[in-house]
């Protein structure tokens, strides 16, 4: 790999809020599928109401997801994925991503990720376990307070 998509395969495997289940070879693959992609301010990376075609991973820069009657306005950033719920349920997106400022990221469209999985089932297997904790961190944080998991009871592995 080039030393530009070293970092920023060192940026997306080192978010704690990322795809944390995927492995450098997983990463490797990853980047060599994705399409780099860049954004504006003001730019809409996802569409509320629209079906996302994959997911976005964010190299730099920040977007704010913006959901219907939500007073808080949570940011993702480098390391973070958007456009997975659409992905995961193929339908349209139930939240609109819109760019702070100047942002870089890779896009994995659907036919490319099943396309990859399917030669790769473990691969998807960590990618989506990936997904699933994060959803499960942003659920835990919409909640609030109080809905952390227990640090006594069972602890992931890598």
């Amino acid at each position: 790999m080039s030393k530009v998509i070293d970092q920023e395969v060192f940026v997306l495997s080192s978010s704690k809020h990322g795809l944390v289940y995927l492995t450098a070879n997983d990463w490797a693959l990853v980047a060599d599928k994705a399409v780099r992609v860049h954004f504006k301010k003001g730019d809409v990376l996802v569409q509320r109401g629209r079906r996302a075609n994959g997911v976005y991973l964010l190299l730099k820069g920040t977007a704010r997801v913006q959901i219907p009657f939500q007073a808080t306005v949570p940011a993702i950033g480098p390391g973070e994925i958007c456009g997975e719920m659409s992905f995961l349920e193929d339908a349209p997106a139930s939240a609109s991503v819109v760019a702070e400022g100047e942002i870089e990221a890779y896009h994995l469209d659907r036919p490319t990720l099943q396309s990859l999985f399917e030669l790769f089932p473990h691969l998807a297997s960590r990618f989506y376990r990936s997904l699933a904790t994060n959803l499960s961190r942003r659920l835990r944080d919409l909640i609030g307070p109080g809905s952390e998991p227990s640090t006594t009871g069972h602890k992931p592995s890598s």
